[in-house]
């Protein structure tokens, strides 16, 4: 038998002439380097392929979005001329005091019993997160509209961190099922971190109505919806979320949507 042999096909000879040496018994160092370099390969790929694999290098890459989000505030702290996000500096710390606590809660999220990683959920959730980034300060609104969008930035950014809060350890990206929630803000609508994330960019909005800004909301609302969509097509496999949905009817906002 040649080195080259498989090692399955040494096993079926072993198992055939339990008198024949078998290469499965030898200490790895006397194994051929080829059959070595096959077994470390196999290894590699069933813990790639294991469940808590993904789980884990899924959580560190959502924990590193968040602590990546805090890069512009760490800025802002260590520079006097630069400024926050928002025009706030008590939305700014609420942002950066979400961010860490999501960050941490990422590490050690609960592991989905189901998930939906298809073309469809992955670029309603990339252009629901990215086209709102597009959105840029301009000339800045003053007087009665000036305090008024502080006002409801504050709203927006405080009830979203609430919101995440209540989700904890079942914060994800794509969607997935990783146990229902219908604690706080989710007995009153269903997606309450998008309903603050609305009143927050409608805010911003306020405080910079420039027509890119306008452009960059009205752009991305279908694929907020469409994101929801995909996420309750998901849980609605449950008997749970059906039930939760059944009581909780309002999606964003209580008596109208």
């Amino acid at each position: 038998m040649g080195t080259n042999e498989p090692v399955e096909a040494t096993a079926s000879a072993a198992a055939a002439d339990p008198e024949a040496p078998s290469i499965l018994s030898k200490p790895d160092a006397e194994l051929p380097r080829s059959t070595r370099l096959r077994n470390v390969l196999g290894n590699i790929s069933l813990v790639l392929r294991s469940a808590h694999f993904r789980n884990t290098f899924g959580n560190i890459c959502l924990a590193l979005l968040f602590f990546t989000a805090l890069l512009p505030f760490l800025f802002t702290a260590v520079s006097p001329t630069a400024k926050g996000q928002y025009h706030s500096e008590l939305a700014n710390d609420i942002f950066l005091g979400g961010a860490v606590l999501m960050g941490v809660l990422s590490l050690v999220r609960v592991p989905p019993r189901s998930s939906m990683v298809n073309l469809r959920s992955i670029l309603a959730t990339a252009a629901m997160m990215t086209i709102p980034v597009l959105m840029r300060p301009g000339i800045s609104a003053t007087g009665l509209l000036f305090d008024l969008a502080i006002a409801i930035e504050l709203i927006g950014i405080a009830f979203t961190q609430i919101s995440r809060i209540y989700l904890g350890r079942r914060f994800g990206l794509l969607p997935a099922n990783r146990g229902i929630v219908s604690g706080g803000p989710f007995r009153w609508m269903r997606h309450p971190i998008y309903s603050g994330w609305l009143v927050l960019t409608i805010g911003f909005l306020m405080a910079y109505p420039t027509p890119r800004n306008i452009g960059m909301l009205f752009l991305s609302l279908p694929f907020l919806v469409w994101r929801m969509d995909l996420e309750e097509e998901h849980l609605n496999e449950d008997p749970e979320y059906r039930a939760y949905a059944a009581k909780t009817p309002y999606r964003l906002i209580p008596r109208i949507y």
